[in-house]
């Protein structure tokens, strides 16, 4: 940015008035005057900022040692309070540009990419106008056939874009100041304004030019933007919709179905609702509780035979994580009871913190290639429950009753590190900490970092704070924090690698034991502290996506190879101003980033709300998530899974207002879904 500044300074209009350049011979005992030059020497305006920082310190490095020995450790001096004024101006930039984006994309439905600049902006602005842009920046506009041209070649200015300039005569360019802006900012406004002024002569000749010139800003956005609504395509699409179901205890740990009638009570209410289909989740801690290898499938055989009975399409969960917690009443679904026998003599089979706390909720990652199962590693232990699966159910899948597989990851059933375990204490919005510190990790790492040459760095950061800390409260996730110094990316690629690879590993064995049946992986949403430079909470997660490195698209290079739906967990709650100010979050901005990522990917996009009841107006936020209007590309969600937090039976969910957010999924209502 600076740089670019002190380039342009050297376009000023050289009548500017001369400022007196420092003498370079005064340093000499007896001054040698230079006599006058044949030729005179162009004006040039004095240089500032770094540029005139670094003309000192040159000065300075000239300088005979009988100068002051202070005169490099304040020129030192200078150039690191000029650096941190360059990285100010350049945040302050960059929370201006997001804003603007975040507003283009929210309220303009522009298709901007994930990382978009002000390029992509331009660019946008100008397609929409009517103009093409080519990849290397040329634009122009297509000229119509001669019989509907002007006499400067050009269509004449019919477009409801410039109808209201058209008439009216071009005014000269005025220059608004926002007081709020850098003085690099400003540098770069007065040049571009002068640049325009001495190009006039040539753009004044062509008519589009001056029409163009007359639409400020504002008003361009305002008429792309009520042009746009004419190709809605949220009011054509049809959005399929299942409901999971509630894990209230129609099958008990003996894998029994022991409420028959309640579940066809449930059926019976989503049927009435017109949902396309169900979720079922099958739990390892269940099927494969007690021997290794021994599996019990009979409860979920009369689960799936009542839903075929009511004609409803099926997907089912491969759950291999817990199930139980504050918000799952008296449910208590853990791994395996074998599983923890082994755990109990080898504790290093769960995921662990830095303070040696062990995480039951799923199995870390180290041992997907050790043989600590009874001899079996821990891909081997998930291929052999899919395979009993799919060999089991065969039949439902020749009927095509069984539609679509998820793998379950992670915690939740999500791809991330349990890194937010409220058992262990953590709390909303608390940054989480590092999960990997079994003894497995830990040699993963120790490779990793002999490969790199650097031994010493096999280590997880010492000053990363606790579950519930704040970025700015850590040395690691602060503003120049260590997660941005040698080590901190190298460690943050290792751990966000050791999430892709274990993905890779278990989606291999899985895209061969569900052949020819859609695979589904879901992806969490940690919007808190999204607006932090680090991203605190999503690199404590496994996703390496602070400000300057996009963590999702590695992620998503890996889902598309396997050819798998990505399923994301969209918020839709309303973000009170405390959250804003307190954990600077963005759900928005977050959701457009990975949703653009995975579609820019090819991938198929799936959504999932979080487990909260939602209102109408959170209803509309995920409507216009799953369809998202006046895409180009027509993107949307190939299906939405509904969780919802109790039985629909229990009475505890608003029908009408699930039954209207159905009906808008599957575009029966064109309708605002605000009352």
């Amino acid at each position: 940015m600076n740089t670019n500044n002190n380039n342009q300074d050297l376009l000023i209009n050289p009548q500017q008035t001369q400022i007196p350049q420092p003498d370079p011979y005064s340093h000499l005992p007896h001054p040698v005057q230079p006599g006058p030059s044949p030729h005179p020497q162009p004006q040039t305006r004095r240089p500032r900022g770094f540029a005139a920082t670094a003309a000192a310190a040159a000065s300075a490095d000239n300088t005979p040692a009988v100068s002051s020995p202070n005169a490099s450790g304040k020129g030192k001096r200078e150039r690191e309070k000029e650096k941190e004024r360059t990285k100010l101006r350049e945040r302050h930039r960059r929370a201006i540009t997001s804003r603007m984006l975040t507003g283009l994309r929210q309220y303009g439905n522009f298709p901007l990419p994930a990382r978009a600049d002000m390029n992509d902006v331009l660019a946008a602005l100008a397609r929409e106008a009517g103009w093409t842009v080519e990849t290397d920046g040329t634009t122009y506009r297509q000229s119509p056939p001669p019989s509907h041209t002007g006499s400067f070649g050009a269509r004449p200015v019919e477009s409801p874009l410039l109808k209201n300039c058209a008439v009216k005569e071009c005014q000269p360019s005025v220059l608004r100041i926002d007081e709020s802006l850098s003085p690099g900012s400003l540098d770069s406004m007065v040049i571009s304004e002068r640049e325009n002024s001495r190009n006039e002569k040539y753009t004044s000749t062509s008519p589009i030019n001056s029409v163009i010139e007359c639409l400020d800003a504002d008003q361009l956005i305002q008429d792309v933007h009520s042009g746009m609504h004419q190709n809605d395509f949220t009011e054509n699409s049809y959005v399929p919709v299942y409901v999971m179901l509630a894990q209230n205890g129609f099958i008990n740990n003996c894998c029994q179905l022991i409420d028959p009638q309640g579940v066809r009570q449930e059926l019976s209410h989503m049927k009435s609702l017109d949902v396309d289909g169900v979720v079922v989740e099958c739990w390892w801690g269940v099927v494969e509780a007690w021997s290794p290898q021994k599996y019990v499938w009979s409860g979920y055989r009369e689960l799936f035979n009542i839903i075929q009975e009511f004609k409803l399409k099926l997907q089912v969960v491969m759950a291999f994580h817990e199930y139980g917690g504050t918000d799952s009443g008296d449910v208590l679904i853990s791994l395996p009871q074998w599983v923890l026998e082994i755990g109990k003599d080898n504790q290093d089979i769960f995921f662990t913190d830095r303070e040696g706390r062990r995480n039951t909720e799923c199995l870390s990652w180290g041992i997907d290639k050790e043989r600590v199962l009874k001899g079996r590693t821990g891909i081997e232990v998930y291929f052999d429950f899919m395979r009993s699966f799919r060999t089991e159910f065969n039949d439902l899948f020749t009927e095509g009753l069984i539609t679509a597989i998820e793998i379950g990851l992670g915690p939740s059933g999500e791809l991330k590190y349990p890194s937010f375990s409220e058992r262990i204490g953590w709390r909303y919005p608390g940054i989480g900490e590092f999960q990997c510190y079994d003894k497995y990790s830990q040699q993963n790492l120790r490779k990793a970092a002999k490969l790199r040459g650097h031994s010493f760095w096999a280590r997880g950061p010492d000053n990363a704070g606790q579950y519930n800390s704040r970025p700015h409260e850590t040395g690691f996730f602060c503003e120049r924090g260590d997660y941005d110094s040698y080590f901190g990316r190298f460690f943050l690629h290792w751990y966000s690698q050791s999430l892709i690879d274990h993905a890779d590993n278990v989606l291999s064995l899985a895209s061969f034991a569900f052949e020819d049946t859609k695979i589904i992986i879901k992806v969490p949403a940690v919007y808190w502290w999204y607006r932090t430079a680090s991203h605190a909470a999503e690199l404590t997660a496994g996703y390496y996506n602070p400000t300057n490195q996009d963590g999702y698209s590695p992620v998503f290079e890996v889902l598309k190879k396997h050819s798998v739906i990505m399923k994301f967990v969209c918020s839709g709650l309303q973000v009170s101003g405390f959250e804003n100010d307190e954990a600077l979050v963005d759900p928005e901005g977050l959701s457009w980033q990975v949703l653009n990522s995975a579609w820019d990917r090819g991938l198929t996009v799936a959504g999932v709300n979080m487990l909260a009841c939602y209102d109408r107006e959170g209803y509309r936020r995920v409507v216009e998530m799953a369809k998202p209007r006046n895409d180009p590309d027509h993107h949307h969600f190939s299906f939405f899974v509904y969780q919802q937090p109790s039985a629909l039976a229990q009475g505890t969910i608003c029908f009408p207002e699930l039954d209207f957010f159905i009906k808008c999924m599957h575009g029966e209502i064109t309708g605002d879904l605000v009352s």
